[in-house]
């Protein structure tokens, strides 16, 4: 690609980053507002036509690995493995 093309396909792909974000953001409103409409109605399931909207209590087990790794310095290093990986970025 010549700098040019360079050039229109980053700032193509920053358009395309800021409209993600602002997609992002409006999904995250309007489910802030079906949330609170739920929880003013004190339910967490709901039904609105054929969707049925659900806002329920999740409970899962996580790993803690900061503690685990204060507890048991040597153990924790044991079971390190380093990783690569390539970051993509544009400055």
């Amino acid at each position: 690609m010549t700098e040019k093309m360079l050039r229109n396909r980053v700032k193509k792909l920053r358009d395309l980053e800021a409209q993600k974000k602002e997609l992002e953001n409006q999904i995250e409103e309007i489910k802030d507002e079906l949330k609170m409409d739920m929880e003013a109605k004190n339910v967490d399931r709901q039904q609105a036509g054929e969707f049925l909207i659900r806002w329920t209590l999740v409970i899962a087990d996580r790993f803690d690995t900061k503690t685990f790794k204060q507890e048991h310095v040597k153990l924790y290093e044991k079971y390190l493995k380093q990783v690569e990986n390539r970051r993509f970025s544009i400055a």
